[in-house]
């Protein structure tokens, strides 16, 4: 229930939700993100904090970008069970597996 409880949370947050749903279709720069959400790079920096540490996202370093992408894809099943048509994380791997 903790772990459900979590993801909800981190959930709940407008800016956050729109990061999360725009990294369904894969990884993405924070150049790539802050844009989209339409928020400056630094607030945004800071949900994708909030997020990784909720264990919702992962990033990565190459060189001075740092990318981010779903680590737990209970989340992608989340926004599939809404109806999301963009979840291709779940269409390409089966990783879902773990979770049963």
């Amino acid at each position: 229930m903790d772990e459900t409880l979590k993801i909800m949370k981190a959930l709940s947050d407008g800016t956050r939700l729109k990061i999360v749903k725009f990294l369904l279709s894969g990884e993405k720069c924070v150049c790539e993100i802050f844009p989209h959400v339409k928020r400056t790079q630094s607030t945004t920096s800071t949900q994708l904090g909030k997020l990784e540490k909720a264990d919702i996202l992962k990033s990565r370093r190459e060189g001075k970008k740092i990318f981010y992408s779903i680590n737990d894809l209970r989340v992608c099943a989340v926004f599939k069970a809404l109806g999301d048509k963009n979840c291709k994380i779940l269409k390409k791997c089966g990783c879902m597996e773990r979770y049963k």
